[in-house]
């Protein structure tokens, strides 16, 4: 039952009961107002409580039923929205928790508003594209004042009950109960007050017929009309937050909540909200793994160790401290070690600076990193993460040395980024405990983990795995294992296309330009310098021995061959001037892609934006096939999540598979083979993958 039932004396008190957070599913939306009918019906309630269970009032609309016919099964909740304010028995919300979006219009249709000390307040649809649809942007200002309220619509974050409560003039709550403890019987006795209050027959107070208006309005939302557009710039939502706030100002109730619905439902269909409610679902469907269910009771982790202080060490080693768990870093020597600390130390003194971290919480996690020479001390570490160099045999040393030190049952992970890990858990007698943990550069920043599952890793590993990412605030993505992973095995290809547009004529900054004008974060070059073309170097080395027959263009190959490793040697694919990172193009690189095209025998052609972008695009794309097909990943959103997380993907476009989909399949197949007849290209590569034709063939999607 989703909606409970129950009397406290003469007062019915309709609990919400739809765990985790009573979202508003058809059950929950039909057992509310059955139990207000059945409330109404009964002489002897004179008032009602409506509340929530567990550790929330609502969070809003039921994610199980996002993209279903179901979320639009009557009673829809404006109908249950209505049905609250017509009931002639006042009702009470009682707020505690959490009221986000639908939850806090359900409350705003309410008679009154009690609400808990540190309840979380918030409208937060602008973040999923779109805008509060059951009266939010109509309802809220009329409570809150019409900046407070479109600041909150807008920016979808949510706010304290305190903070919210201690407004001058705020009509949202009528009454901050002492204690979240208390909220209930303070919520039962307010119910009888305002019964008693009304008990003449007098009419129960609506939001809807308190006054929205603005002293300056034309000035003020032309103001924030330039505001919005100078900040977001591929987002529909957040201008049409604005107008439908404006709309509430400007027009009746009715007609501007009219207005409002109209504005909700063409959003919902645009392909930027498709793309955030995508990104909404698959984060929390990464965190389920098919064959890992909760039955798998997860390993604790009370102490970690990490192996190596460089950058990644010390950015892993962080990310446990922030969390409060001991951290043991281990290096060879004591300047590495020393070096390691003060990088460390450094990160966190420039969060104080900004004033993102106090003092005494920078000295408290620095007292919990133990640095050490000495590998024994990490006998007792109930996970271990190794952070050395990316090369099979300094991998080898180091695991076997784990195997023989850390205790039994200890999780032995490495960060490797390309290596198998197979063949790592094969160095140990426990290949049931070792796991990859791929953290992505800078460590202590970015969201994405890839977590690397091998033919012999346990479940309960994977599961600890996925639970302590969660605990350091990280996106947890499950790969299989191939050389690459999911990540870097679909950037290879990326980069591939990179280096042909360049020998057919394209130019470093031309590609850069146009896939950043896309959306990326940062163009392949552009990247390639950031990260050290001299990684990418060596990986086509050892590509050339174990995979002699892929095709590579020579002019990255080249370039390492100058030392141009990029912005730590102050010179790669652009000129970096001392101390600063702006990308200079430049002419001996020019010259360099020149005189090999000449070697080539290749006339340069004008290559357009949309050629560019197609060709990095779909050759994520269609590696990204290959991998759903083996298996590397068990569903096409993963593979966004680790695109839109990791690898600087457009958000608002929702990660490449999702973007394929967006196009078309047979579009993108068709496109696929048109680059197959390209001379210069890799013909090979670009037959679709057989996935992409079955999917074509059927007329489906990735994702549908």
């Amino acid at each position: 039952m989703t909606a409970e039932y129950k009397v406290q004396d003469d007062v019915a008190v309709i609990t919400l009961n739809n765990p985790p957070v009573n979202g508003l599913g058809h059950s929950t939306r039909l057992g509310i107002t059955n139990a207000l009918e059945k409330a109404n019906g009964d002489a002897a309630i004179k008032a009602i409580v409506l509340t929530g269970a567990g550790k929330a009032f609502s969070g809003g609309a039921d994610i199980r039923e996002f993209n279903s016919a179901r979320a639009t099964l009557e009673p829809t909740l404006g109908s249950v929205i209505l049905a609250l304010e017509h009931s002639p028995k006042p009702v009470v919300a009682a707020i505690h928790s959490v009221a986000m979006g639908g939850g806090l219009e359900l409350a705003l249709g309410c008679h009154y508003r009690i609400a808990a000390p540190g309840a979380k307040i918030a409208l937060p649809e602008v973040k999923l594209g779109i805008l509060p649809g059951a009266g939010g942007t109509v309802r809220l200002p009329r409570v809150l004042g019409v900046e407070t309220a479109l600041s909150m619509i807008g920016g979808g974050e949510a706010v304290n009950s305190e903070a919210l409560a201690a407004l001058p003039g705020q009509k949202l709550f009528d009454k901050l109960a002492a204690s979240p403890e208390q909220l209930l019987s303070e919520a039962v006795a307010f119910a009888k007050e305002v019964a008693a209050k009304h008990a003449d027959g007098s009419a129960l107070p609506l939001v809807r017929n308190l006054p929205c208006t603005h002293p300056n309005g034309e000035a003020y939302f032309q103001f924030a009309r330039n505001m919005v557009k100078g900040t977001v710039k591929h987002l529909p939502a957040p201008l049409k937050c604005l107008e439908a706030v404006e709309n509430a100002t400007r027009f009746s109730f009715e007609d501007a909540l009219a207005k409002e619905r109209s504005l909700f439902l063409g959003l919902m269909l645009t392909p930027e909200s498709r793309a955030l409610r995508h990104i909404f679902m698959a984060e929390r469907a990464a965190a389920k793994i098919p064959d890992v269910g909760p039955e798998i009771t997860p390993r604790e982790v009370k102490t970690v160790a990490v192996i190596g202080a460089g950058t990644m060490g010390g950015g892993i080693s962080m990310n446990f401290l922030n969390a409060g768990i001991p951290v043991t870093i281990v290096e060879t020597k004591q300047e590495a070690l020393d070096r390691g600390l003060a990088t460390v130390r450094k990160n966190y003194e420039a969060q104080i600076k900004k004033g993102k971290l106090k003092q005494e919480v920078y000295e408290q996690r620095m007292a919990l990193l133990t640095p050490t020479l000495n590998m024994d001390d990490i006998k007792d570490a109930d996970l271990v993460i190794e952070a050395v160099f990316e090369e099979m045999g300094v991998k080898e040393t180091v695991f076997k040395k784990l195997d023989a030190i850390a205790k039994p049952g200890a999780i032995l992970a490495s960060n490797t980024s390309t290596l198998d890990v197979d063949k790592i858990a094969a160095f140990t007698h426990r290949p049931q405990d070792v796991v990859g943990m791929h953290f992505f550069s800078p460590a202590n920043v970015m969201r994405l983990l890839e977590v690397v599952r091998g033919a012999k890793t346990a479940k309960d590993v994977l599961a600890t795995v996925m639970a302590i990412a969660k605990k350091i605030k990280k996106t947890a993505v499950v790969s299989g294992v191939c050389d690459g992973f999911i990540g870097n095995r679909m950037i290879e290809q990326y980069s591939r296309q990179a280096g042909f547009l360049l020998e057919e004529g394209a130019t470093p900054q031309q590609v850069d330009k146009a896939i950043e004008k896309f959306g990326f974060a940062m163009g392949p070059f552009r990247m390639a310098d950031l990260a050290g073309n001299d990684i990418g170097w060596a990986i086509r080395k050892r590509r050339s021995v174990e995979k002699p027959d892929i095709k590579y263009s020579k002019t990255a190959d080249l370039l390492c061959e100058l030392g141009r490793f990029g912005q730590k040697t102050g010179a790669g694919w652009y000129d970096y001037a001392p101390g600063k990172r702006d990308a200079i193009p430049s002419k001996l690189v020019e010259d360099m892609i020149e005189q090999h095209r000449k070697t080539l025998g290749i006339t340069p052609r004008k290559i357009g934006e949309q050629e560019i972008v197609e060709r990095l695009v779909y050759a994520l794309v269609n590696e990204g096939a290959r991998i759903l097909q083996g298996g590397i990943a068990s569903k096409a959103s993963d593979i966004d999540v680790v695109y839109l997380t990791g690898y600087g993907f457009p958000f608002w476009r929702g990660g490449p598979m999702l973007c394929a989909d967006q196009v078309g399949l047979f579009n993108v197949a068709a496109t696929m083979k048109r680059f197959a007849r390209n001379p210069h290209d890799d013909a090979r590569f670009w037959e679709p993958a057989p996935l992409i034709q079955k999917l074509v063939a059927e007329g489906r999607t990735f994702n549908g």
